[in-house]
């Protein structure tokens, strides 16, 4: 785990007296703790005939505060449950299980806010003396609705120095894990001529220090338009990519990376026609006057269910340590 230079922290090997009978979480680990819950005592003095077993129950929270588990370029942050067993007259034997951590911004906030049932998207009223107060996954999962609900279309016309090029429309900015971005475009009333057109979901990684950050691309879509009027793109957010989040060391952002190729050649779609088996096909002209023009549009990428991430990332479940 990553930690802020001017957080300063013990080392874990130096605050144990015995490294092989104390029980040490973190002992051995590079990196820095930046969080770590109270041990729980699960059982003591636990004893059982052979083929016997015993099922014990662990559950823990971890602060709404926390960052989400992420490697990046420069930062990592990761998450591990970790057990420890001990024998009599045995050394303590250690047991990390990793896990993944996602993190919802604004929870915090709106954790004290009773949880809507009636269909709407958004907080309760406070002032009505029938609401219920539900559990925090409750508002959670309100809240995630409420970022990444479709609200309004959101359009923008795009130039560059000879005029307008496309006028591109999104319905929302904020989408959850595993959802598809899906976008319009609208070439009827340009004035110039867009030849093809890209766009990519970047992330842009960007140390509390620096002004610039680290992009890293993902998903991308690709069309030849010169004679396109309309067409629409999609792009999948994949599963296992980390959300947008902050810190005090760092910060990831997402964007929608544009790439258009604009020509002021006149092309017309009826010149150059050859046949081919009786059919009429146009060839496109051998050289092209071209201008390329890049656009960043950021975005918001949010958590999803827990449902859908388990269904979308397969991971080990069993793990043994042996004593």
């Amino acid at each position: 785990m990553a930690l802020s230079r001017k957080t300063s922290l013990v080392r874990e090997d130096h605050s144990v007296s015995n490294k092989s009978t104390s029980f040490a979480p973190c002992a051995g680990e590079r990196g820095h703790v930046v969080l770590a819950t109270k041990p729980k005592i699960l059982f003591c003095d636990l004893r059982l005939l052979p083929g016997e077993s015993k099922s014990l129950k662990f559950s823990d929270v971890v602060s709404t505060d926390a960052p989400p588990s992420y490697k990046g370029h420069s930062v990592k942050y990761s998450y591990k449950i970790t057990v420890g067993t001990q024998r009599v007259g045995s050394t303590i034997r250690l047991l990390r299980i990793p896990i993944r951590v996602l993190v919802l911004p604004g929870l915090l906030e709106n954790n004290s806010i009773p949880y809507c049932d009636n269909g709407n998207l958004g907080p309760s009223n406070p002032f009505l003396q029938n609401h219920q107060k539900h559990s925090p996954s409750d508002v959670a999962l309100e809240l995630l609705q409420d970022l990444t609900a479709r609200k309004s279309e959101n359009c923008f016309c795009i130039t560059n120095t000879h005029g307008k090029v496309v006028r591109f429309c999104l319905f929302k900015l904020a989408y959850k894990l595993g959802e598809d971005i899906v976008g319009t475009f609208d070439f009827s009333s340009s004035a110039v001529k867009c030849v093809q057109f890209s766009v990519t979901l970047q992330s842009n990684e960007v140390l509390s220090n620096q002004k610039t950050g680290t992009v890293v691309n993902y998903s991308k879509y690709h069309e030849v338009c010169v004679f396109s009027k309309n067409t629409h793109m999609v792009l999948p957010v994949p599963l296992t990519v980390t959300p947008t989040f902050f810190t005090e060391l760092a910060s990831l952002q997402w964007q929608l990376h544009f790439e258009f190729v604009t020509t002021t050649t006149t092309i017309e779609a009826g010149s150059n026609e050859i046949n081919i088996l009786d059919n009429n096909c146009w060839r496109g002209p051998q050289s092209l006057d071209i201008e390329t023009m890049v656009w960043d549009l950021p975005i918001n990428i949010c958590a999803g269910g827990s449902v859908q991430h388990a269904q979308g990332i397969q991971s080990k479940k069993n793990f043994t340590v042996v004593i």
